[in-house]
């Protein structure tokens, strides 16, 4: 059965592991305890429970949260291969909360081609298994970095603030595949996205990196955090653009300075919000 909760307390994360596995599920739990920004941890063996869980099922706190226009909890870590619904399956259904939890998938060597997709489902962060716990409290930092958290000791925020879903931050991760293996590339890390078909090649100061998501998700997705759709074909950091420039085909922008700068072109129909994001940008998304 899941722990139950008897008390509501805003200091602190509350988070929900899921694992099929026993012994990887205690291991997991154990973990996320060790760290100051957990105030408590929900178990489930398989996705059908965690979404019973998450429903305020068995927690009054779950369902009280609801109510108060939260998630029901702050993150959910979970397997990706579990019988029944899978992991991947229960990220699906977390994307459609109208607040949903951060997500945290735990893999195995077996399945890490699926990280690659897992990212349009909004996974934050991902743990390999054996799983490790220094890795288990880097992704934790993530979760607090994401929701506003500090460790349950000095926490103290305010009902107002709670009441207000989170921002994305700059701590996301994308997966790529190179070579058969995953790599994280921080979102932090992209000065510009590319259209090509169905998917978007991440231009990094380092290089870029083709993932199988369309443009106009990213577009989506990453609005608050200060990307601009400047061309069908280009999505750009707009705190990375240096210039807004005339050029003979209409106007270009410069992304950098120096040796690394690149010049992208502006469409006619983006040109005029382009324009008011420079000159009078937002108060708040980044």
């Amino acid at each position: 059965m899941p722990d139950t909760v008897s008390t509501h307390d805003n200091a602190g994360l509350l988070v929900l592991a899921v694992d099929d596995e026993a012994p990887g599920l205690s291991e997991i739990k154990f973990l996320l305890e060790s760290s100051p920004h957990i105030r408590r941890v929900l178990t489930a063996f398989d996705a059908a429970e965690a979404l019973r869980i998450l429903r305020g099922d068995y927690e009054q706190e779950v369902m009280a949260r609801t109510k108060a226009g939260l998630p029901p909890v702050d993150a959910v870590f979970a397997d990706i291969n579990m019988p029944g619904l899978s992991g991947m399956d229960l990220a699906r259904v977390l994307s459609a909360f109208r607040y949903p939890p951060a997500l945290v998938f735990v893999t195995g060597v077996e399945e890490r081609d699926a990280l690659v997709t897992a990212f349009d489902v909004g996974a934050l962060d991902f743990i390999n298994k054996p799983i490790n716990e220094e890795r288990v409290l880097k992704a934790i930092s993530r979760v607090a970095d994401r929701v506003g958290r500090t460790p349950a000791p000095q926490a103290s925020t305010t009902a107002s603030a709670q009441a207000l879903p989170a921002e994305p931050t700059d701590d996301e991760v994308i997966p790529v595949e190179l070579g058969g293996t995953i790599k994280l590339v921080p979102r932090a890390s992209v000065r510009y996205v590319e259209a090509q078909g169905d998917y978007a090649r991440l231009h990094t100061q380092d290089g870029s990196h083709l993932v199988r998501i369309p443009l106009a998700q990213l577009e989506e997705r990453w609005a608050n955090a200060g990307f601009v759709r400047i061309h069908r074909s280009y999505l750009v950091a707009l705190p990375l653009v240096s210039e807004l420039r005339m050029t003979a085909n209409g106007y270009a922008v410069v992304i950098g300075s120096g040796e690394t700068a690149k010049e992208l072109p502006v469409s006619r129909r983006h040109t005029k919000e382009l324009k008011e994001r420079i000159v009078r940008p937002p108060k708040s998304g980044w």
